[in-house]
């Protein structure tokens, strides 16, 4: 009986933070679900755009009489936030970058299809809409225990 009680009490100290002590609670998996999955296809877009460039947002940057400098913000929004996210530190700040980025592509670029239906079927700007209001859910639900940050603090 001894061994199952110093288990258990190494469980509780490995996951101190988190209120259910099992791996599968459900709402810290499903927030941890929510930003990986934001975070890994923002971080594809990111990636992009660090192999290939960022030239072609000169044209829609010059449409909105912005200079090409703001192009690199991207970089932030599609980079570094995704991997703030990942870890699970300043969830909520990063949630706001990827909103706000995508505030952004669909300002700058995909608000022409915002009143289409593409071939599939599907809104014209939904892959946006979709990446938009998934940063939102994160900002407000928050990073959840399985982060660096266990969910603590207002931030995360």
């Amino acid at each position: 009986m001894r061994g199952v009680a110093g288990k258990e009490h190494a469980l509780r100290r490995l996951t101190r933070g988190v209120r259910d002590h099992s791996f599968f609670n459900m709402q810290d998996t499903g927030k941890m679900i929510l930003r990986l999955t934001l975070a890994g296809l923002i971080l594809f877009h990111g990636i992009n755009k660090l192999i290939n460039g960022m030239a072609w947002m000169s044209g829609p940057l010059a449409a909105m009489h912005l200079p090409f400098f703001v192009a690199y913000g991207v970089y932030i929004g599609e980079v570094v936030a995704p991997i703030f996210l990942v870890i699970g530190l300043w969830t909520r700040i990063a949630a706001l970058v990827v909103a706000f980025n995508m505030l952004m592509a669909i300002t700058l670029e995909a608000w022409r299809l915002a009143l289409t239906i593409n071939r599939g079927g599907g809104w014209g700007i939904e892959l946006e809409a979709l990446y938009l209001l998934t940063a939102l859910a994160v900002f407000f639900l928050g990073a959840g225990g399985f982060s660096v940050s266990r969910g603590k603090g207002k931030l995360n």
